[in-house]
């Protein structure tokens, strides 16, 4: 019996479940369980027990280990296993490591902080202990390398869905996969791939997310929040992970069954900041300006630009900002 197994049945139940319950559906001694119960007391969830009636969850605390995001999961192979330090250089780094060992599609690697994560153009992604998310999930498709850089997408689409869901926030998208509140950012995605032979071996993909995060460097002050400044209130973590995990399962099987974002692309562009706006479009040498139009099945964005021209803008080294401003 696992804590990650007392914390899912007490869920589950909704409410009071009783001590005999517990010990018939995990085969376990009542001992056993008391014993789990005060265990988890002592690592600060609040649990009620009343003769009776049994045990029920009162509070949760914010923390990440691998028990509590388990317990929450509702998916099939997203989030399975999850890996969990206290501290690490880069997620993504750490999981690569496993990728390379043998880990199963699904692996998610998760720590309470991060002091070598990598953001977009060089910048270092820093998480301190106990304020944000960093995770990386292990993907291996069977997929052209062209492909993956739409996963990227997908994982940006279900971080905004997860936020709209359990917060009510009117997240969006900033082309191709910040995740934006109010004009300003609240996670980014990294993903990286391992080929051999023209063929991936694995994707893994890094996601930034500011949950808890009052304090942020002067100069992306007025490009970046977090979701407690945004709501006025701390947030539980594991529960925002568990839900990106959700909705990036179902989003990512509809992306496998047809290789591309069709079923997708209207959604995504339900939530894209960007559309019917301005944009200025900064490529290695040139730049011009445009309306974009939102994406195409391949992620692209199309830009219609000032002589009436479309063009469809790929991903990667070309950088899409607001006429005036971030968005």
């Amino acid at each position: 019996m696992t804590k990650s197994e007392i914390l899912t049945a007490l869920r589950e139940s909704g409410g009071y479940v009783s001590g005999q319950e517990l010990c018939e559906k995990l085969q376990v001694s009542r001992t056993a369980v008391w014993k789990k119960m005060k265990q988890l007391q002592e690592e600060g969830y609040e649990i009620e027990a009343v003769p009776n009636r049994g045990y029920r969850i009162v509070a949760c605390p914010d923390i990440i280990a691998a028990e509590e995001v388990e317990s929450r999961l509702c998916t099939r192979r997203m989030g399975h296993p999850v890996v969990y330090y206290e501290e690490v250089t880069s997620t993504n780094q750490v999981l690569k490591k496993l990728a390379e060992e043998g880990a199963p599609e699904g692996t998610l690697v998760t720590a309470d902080a991060q002091n070598q994560g990598k953001g977009r153009a060089g910048r270092v992604w820093m998480i301190q202990p106990g304020a944000n998310i960093a995770m990386s999930l292990l993907l291996r498709p069977q997929i052209s390398p062209a492909r993956i850089s739409m996963v990227t997408l997908v994982m940006g689409l279900a971080v905004t869905c997860a936020c709209r869901e359990l917060y009510g926030v009117d997240a969006g998208i900033k082309w191709p996969n910040d995740v934006v509140i109010n004009g300003k950012k609240i996670c980014g995605i990294l993903t990286e791939m391992s080929m051999e032979l023209m063929a991936v071996n694995y994707v893994v993909i890094g996601t930034g997310i500011n949950v808890n995060e009052t304090e942020f460097p002067e100069e992306i002050r007025d490009k970046a929040t977090s979701l407690q400044l945004e709501m006025g209130r701390k947030l539980g973590r594991a529960e925002l992970m568990a839900c990106c995990m959700k909705y990036f399962e179902e989003f990512y099987d509809q992306f496998l069954s047809t290789g591309d974002l069709s079923l997708l692309q209207e959604q995504y562009n339900g939530l894209l900041l960007n559309r019917n706006r301005g944009v200025r479009v900064l490529e290695p040498g040139r730049e011009y300006s445009g309306v974009a139009l939102g994406i195409n099945k391949d992620g692209q964005l199309l830009v219609e630009k000032e002589d009436g021209s479309q063009t469809a803008v790929y991903a990667g080294e070309v950088s899409v900002r607001g006429v005036y401003g971030y968005v």
